[in-house]
């Protein structure tokens, strides 16, 4: 076998391996959750409609969900304070981090704190405008923050 022969089919294998990888990573560990019929508020169930969402067993970081709700049900809700949403697929175009972060920064959503230590140290943010969009996701809470 030539050396050209050699450095050809490792260039082959490093691009078929390198998109197999990419792709693992951007689809193969999200499933996709549609028409969800409710979600968990503090204990207790609050209907929600047009649920599209993003969850894995490979991390409870992976929850992502674009939906619209009552903001009365809100009423009372825990808010937090340091909500930052986090970053989703480029495939999934329901939910934008940088506008809602933004968003809430301005006043024009409001965040709240859900489920405190939903998962270890993980706590669900809801963020809700006055419209009725809503979007959730889990961020890390003090127990795992330097």
């Amino acid at each position: 076998m030539s050396g050209k022969t050699l450095i050809i089919g490792m260039g082959v294998f490093l691009t078929i391996f390198t998109v197999a990888l990419y792709l693992t990573q951007i689809y193969g560990f999200y499933q996709k959750v549609n028409d969800l019929p409710s979600i968990m508020v503090e204990g207790r169930e609050v209907a929600v409609d047009n649920y599209v969402g993003l969850d894995a067993d490979s991390s409870g970081l992976k929850l992502r969900g674009c939906f619209n709700v009552d903001p009365a049900e809100f009423d009372g809700v825990t808010l937090h304070n340091a909500a930052i949403p986090l970053g989703t697929p480029k495939w999934f175009d329901c939910y934008d981090p940088a506008q809602i972060h933004a968003d809430i920064k301005s006043g024009a959503s409001i965040a709240y704190s859900v489920a405190v230590n939903e998962l270890d140290g993980l706590d669900r943010i809801v963020v809700v405008y006055p419209d009725g969009r809503a979007y959730q996701w889990r961020q890390i809470n003090e127990k795992y923050q330097e």
